[in-house]
C-alpha cells in the first residue's frame, strides 16, 4: 500500500468527524432564525443558502452512489441544514 493510500485510510474517521462538525456549526445561524433575530431573515442570502443546499444534495448522491459514508453523512445532514435556512428565510421574510 501505497504511503497516499495509508494516509487517506488514517484520515477516513477524521474526516466523518469534519464532515459532522460542518453542517452542525450552522446551529447558530438557524437559532438566530427561528428564535432571536427573525427580523433579520431579510438580510440573509436565499440563493446562498439554496447553493449550500443543493451542493450538499450533490455531495450526498455522490457518497451514495460510492459507497462512501464519509462523503454522504456529513453532507445529507448540511443538506437538511441548509434547507431549514432556506426554509426559515422564506416564512421569516
Amino acid at each position: 500500500m501505497s504511503l497516499l493510500a495509508r494516509i487517506g485510510k488514517r484520515l477516513e474517521p477524521l474526516m466523518l468527524v469534519m464532515g459532522l462538525i460542518s453542517p452542525i456549526a450552522t446551529l447558530p445561524q438557524l437559532y438566530k432564525l427561528y428564535f432571536s433575530h427573525s427580523e433579520h431573515a431579510a438580510g440573509l442570502s436565499l440563493i446562498t443558502w439554496g447553493l449550500y443546499a443543493f451542493i450538499a444534495l450533490l455531495w450526498t448522491t455522490y457518497g451514495l452512489y460510492h459507497k462512501n459514508p464519509t462523503i454522504w453523512v456529513g453532507n445529507s445532514l448540511g443538506f437538511i441544514m441548509y434547507m431549514l435556512m432556506v426554509i426559515g428565510i422564506n416564512i421569516m421574510t
